[in-house]
């Protein structure tokens, strides 16, 4: 299962996990707090 972190670099807020349930961990972030980084 994927849940939401903080990404170490930038703050914003990234995933950690399977990969399988990206979507529905990013669902409620707002697009201008994303991690792009990756």
């Amino acid at each position: 299962m994927c849940s939401p972190i903080r990404c170490a670099t930038c703050g914003k807020v990234t995933w950690t996990g399977c990969g399988m349930h990206v979507d529905e961990v990013m669902a409620d972030v707002e697009p201008s707090a994303r991690c792009t980084c990756r």
